[in-house]
């Protein structure tokens, strides 16, 4: 097996990035929701707390990202040894988790109030609260879109994921606000906010999908693994490759496949011609690779995955 060494000092700036991106937004998501509760008290809007709650989970979230980011740095040891890399991942899925739940109380709370609308006041104290936790919102994305592109940064991106979708939850409740203020409309305020309960759900749903990718090992895209196969074929002294597997980890990729090499040669051949195919695959791929490469003589009859793939994939299906 070889694997691509970090850069030490690529490895210490992505480091300090990602510390720096998850205290900020934990320190902004508290303000956010000390603000937004202290709106909905004084005005009683129903979009206000769909913000609000929205806060609160991302308050949790933004916890739960530091310490995800924390444990996925640490270098693989003796229980973990391909690494910690989905400690990103499971904060991701955990932050799904809480965007869903709120998402579901905030549904039923709003059809309650379409149902039994109630008068809002002091709605200019809730204009102003939500436009400065859009600029906000605006911030936090900035800079995590920054740190995204340098680290690569699974728990990062979902947390992002949050703050994209509140750019557009403070946009509508800010024309929620407007339209009950302007028109007198008291089921504009419910309305919009099961608009954003849906949103949310949406989103928590994308979050929790990328992040079982990693959890459940799932493979890289076809066309990676086509050209995985390519660069590893056009190595000298390979016949072929079969059972390919792949899966990733926070930025850390696995690669694993047998290597077929024409069965006269010496052990010591080769190894050389293993160790040619494995640099081959991680000069390919970005971040760090972990590849490894089974080597074993061309035409061997044996069980393969590759067979048992295909063979239930064009299997009918049952019932």
């Amino acid at each position: 097996m070889r694997m691509i060494p970090d850069d030490p000092e690529q490895a210490r700036r992505a480091s300090v990035i990602k510390s720096v991106s998850t205290r900020v937004t934990l320190i902004v998501a508290i303000l956010l929701s000390i603000g937004k509760l202290a709106g909905w008290l004084l005005t009683g809007s129903m979009v206000l707390l769909a913000s609000a709650i929205d806060a609160l989970v991302d308050t949790g979230a933004s916890v739960v990202t530091l310490l995800g980011v924390r444990y996925a740095e640490q270098p693989p040891d003796r229980d973990h040894r391909f690494g910690h890399g989905k400690g990103e991942a499971v904060a991701a899925f955990t932050q799904a988790s809480f965007l869903a739940g709120a998402a579901v109380v905030l549904t039923f709370q709003s059809i309650q109030r379409l149902v039994s609308p109630v008068s809002l006041d002091a709605l200019e104290i809730g204009v102003w609260l939500i436009g400065a936790s859009l600029l906000a919102a605006l911030g936090l994305v900035a800079m995590q879109t920054w740190a995204v592109q340098r680290t690569g940064s699974t728990a990062i991106a979902a947390d992002r994921a949050h703050y994209l979708a509140d750019i557009a939850l403070n946009a509508a409740v800010l024309l929620a606000l407007g339209l009950t203020h302007w028109t007198g409309w008291t089921r504009a305020d419910p309305a919009f906010a099961l608009v954003i309960s849906a949103y949310m759900l949406r989103n928590a749903y994308a979050i929790a999908r990328e992040a079982l990718e990693q959890l459940l090992d799932q493979e890289l895209p076809a066309q990676d693994r086509r050209r995985i196969k390519d660069a590893v074929r056009a190595c000298v002294g390979v016949r072929d490759i079969h059972d390919l597997r792949t899966r990733f980890s926070g930025d850390r990729t696995f690669v694993e496949y047998h290597l077929e090499v024409d069965p006269g040669l010496t052990v010591e051949i080769g190894h050389a011609i293993g160790d040619a195919t494995e640099t081959a695959v991680q000069n390919l791929l970005p971040g760090t690779v972990e590849a490894t490469a089974h080597i074993e003589p061309h035409g061997i009859e044996d069980e393969r995955l590759d067979d048992a793939v295909a063979q239930k994939s064009s299997a009918p299906p049952r019932g």
